[in-house]
């Protein structure tokens, strides 16, 4: 331990597409929608997180929401700066220590699909906000520590993370990934899907933040549900007469909408599994497969993947922070995780 290490801040953390999860001091204090509301003329930053959220596909000409990451990585740099400077110096419990600007000692999950040119982004990004010690972690790799897999064992686990940009695909043995596989096609695709489904068959044009609300509230992998939920009513434009419409939505047609996106999710697993050398194809066939990240919330996907790959398939306990806890649970034992860090 340095002279100087009580000046060092040590925090954890999730720069993910669709949300950012910070942890300080073993606590998750952030856990905020990744998006910035920006003023066109000045260019200043006027909101960040579930302020700016609030905004989305409400703002006037002046005013623009920006989603500085996209399929896992920063797509613009400056915002994205911005967003994890705000984040950091409204940590509740740094604020009250009233420390100016503290060194920091990052480690900061990326996907594991990612380009140097994108990771030195991140880098680059958490240095320039005072990021003296920035360590890097896959993003399989964290949810794998973070759901309390032992991942140093010499024993094959798969991990299937479904975040908003991207889902990550790892078999896991011995604290090193073995194969891996990211696809951009998650939780913003799902979206996507939803809102084309209900422009195409209910004449309807709806927002982002309403088809987001429609997938969490409806939204299925399969058509067949033991506990199916309710219908809901939806508002949007209708297109034929540009007035305000309403429609009920049955999560049997979400089931529909999405299910292309997940066909192709249900592919990379299966692509991933073939590259899986045959010793720990065998200790997979035993553990099974494990699901984290806020899409494996999507109901049915846990039985529908079991169904396609026959291995049992397990949920994290909570799937949108199993990431950030992995990180945390890095943070504070560095030194015995130092082989699976990307320094």
């Amino acid at each position: 331990m340095g002279l100087f290490d009580f000046m060092i801040v040590e925090i954890a953390m999730d720069l993910g597409t669709a949300n950012t999860l910070i942890i300080y001091d073993g606590k998750i204090v952030v856990d905020s929608p990744s998006i910035v509301a920006r003023d066109i003329k000045s260019g200043k930053i006027i909101a960040v997180g579930q302020e700016a959220n609030l905004m989305q596909g409400k703002t006037h000409e002046n005013i623009k929401t920006i989603r500085p990451l996209k399929d896992g990585v920063i797509a613009d740099f400056d915002a994205s700066e911005k967003m994890i400077n705000w984040f950091i110096k409204n940590i509740p419990e740094l604020k009250k220590k009233n420390i100016f600007t503290p060194s920091l000692r990052m480690v900061v999950c990326i996907p594991s699909g990612i380009t140097e040119v994108e990771m030195r982004a991140v880098k680059e990004s958490c240095e320039r906000v005072n990021g003296k010690e920035v360590y890097l972690i896959h993003e399989p790799m964290a949810a794998a520590i973070g759901m309390g897999l032992n991942v140093m064992e010499p024993k094959g686990n798969i991990i299937v993370d479904i975040g908003g940009g991207t889902t990550e695909i790892a078999v896991i043995a011995l604290g090193g990934i073995i194969c891996d596989m990211s696809i951009k096609i998650a939780g913003d695709v799902f979206t996507n899907d939803v809102s084309y489904f209900i422009r195409t068959q209910h004449n309807l044009y709806i927002g982002e933040a309403t088809a987001e609300r429609i997938k969490i509230d409806v939204g299925a992998a399969m058509e067949e549900l033991e506990y199916p939920p309710e219908d809901l009513t939806v508002r949007g434009r209708d297109l034929l007469t540009g007035k305000p419409k309403e429609v009920v939505v049955t999560f049997r047609e979400i089931a529909r909408a999405m299910d292309k996106s997940i066909q192709r999710i249900e592919d990379a697993i299966m692509v991933t599994l073939s590259m899986t050398p045959p010793e720990l194809a065998a200790d997979i066939y035993n553990s099974g497969l494990y699901l984290a990240g806020g899409g494996a919330m999507l109901r049915g996907l846990d039985k529908r993947i079991s169904q396609k790959t026959d291995l049992p398939v397990y949920i994290a306990e909570d799937p949108l922070r199993a990431v950030v806890r992995g990180t945390g649970i890095v943070l504070r034992d560095i030194s015995k995780y130092k082989s699976v860090l990307i320094k």
